[in-house]
């Protein structure tokens, strides 16, 4: 979590109203599911080689080594 993360990138609630522990521990291994500064639901491309997320508002995030 960073200084600008205000919800989870799992599950979408503020990180405020609880332990998002469990959701931490799989976002280790899978991609975020909403944008962590507006929570909108992001586009997510799941590739052999990686992944990306595509938040309308704030951008493009990836991981592994896919494009992006």
């Amino acid at each position: 979590m960073t200084e600008v993360d205000t919800y989870c990138g799992r599950c979408g609630e503020a990180y405020a109203d609880r332990d998002h522990l469990d959701c931490d521990t799989a976002l280790a291994l899978e991609p975020p599911r909403y944008c962590t500064r507006c929570r909108r639901r992001m586009v997510v491309q799941i590739v052999p080689t990686g992944w990306s997320a595509r938040c309308s508002e704030h951008g493009e995030l990836s991981g592994g080594n896919a494009p992006g």
